[in-house]
């Protein structure tokens, strides 16, 4: 019970740990995993992002010009994978690695997660207001748990149909439907 005022910690479940990962209330182990829960939930929001945005939205112009490979020729989810060249994963992996080992450098270590880039990342100053400063990193911690459901069920959902916004109508082998034939099954929900 150590750690039931974290931040992080929100209604209904409160804090939640039912692996009992934090039952020797040990400081630095919590900090730690707060930091990578941190982190995880910032790339699964980014992910997220990037998986929605294609669906509406894509640069124009080349993303491989050697490979004459324009933007609108790279498929959405999953498929993208197999399409862009390995020269750009390669960039994609150095550009990671350089935020993780250079950019982001811990400020406070008391503060998983700070790095001293401020209000989303881009004004450099932290919040001055306590309250708003964590109502807002409460926020990014339940953003970021979302997120990361989100990614995977879009990854499942991409998986399951071949296609990022997967038309359930073409997975015939769905458990799920193993009952459409019942009685009581009827319209609109099935």
């Amino acid at each position: 019970r150590a750690f039931e005022n974290e931040l992080g910690v929100q209604a209904p479940l409160g804090f939640w740990d039912p692996m009992g990962f934090t039952k020797d209330g040990d400081i630095e182990d919590f900090r730690r995993r707060r930091e990578t829960e941190i982190k995880h939930g910032r790339v699964a929001m980014y992910a997220t992002m990037g998986y929605i945005t294609p669906e509406y939205y894509k640069f124009p112009g080349y993303l491989a010009p050697s490979s004459n490979l324009k933007f609108v020729d790279v498929p959405n989810g999953l498929k993208a994978i197999s399409v862009v060249p390995a020269q750009g994963w390669v960039q994609w992996v150095a550009l990671c690695g350089l935020y993780e080992f250079v950019v982001n450098e811990p400020v406070k270590p008391e503060e998983p997660g700070n790095y001293g880039k401020g209000w989303l990342g881009i004004t450099g100053k932290s919040l001055e207001d306590p309250a708003k400063r964590t109502r807002g990193l409460n926020s990014e911690i339940a953003n970021g748990r979302l997120a990361m459901m989100a990614i995977m069920g879009m990854f499942f959902q991409d998986g399951l149909t071949g296609q990022a916004w997967g038309d359930w109508a073409l997975f015939t082998a769905s458990p799920l439907r193993a009952f459409e034939k019942e009685l009581g099954v009827q319209a609109p929900l099935g």
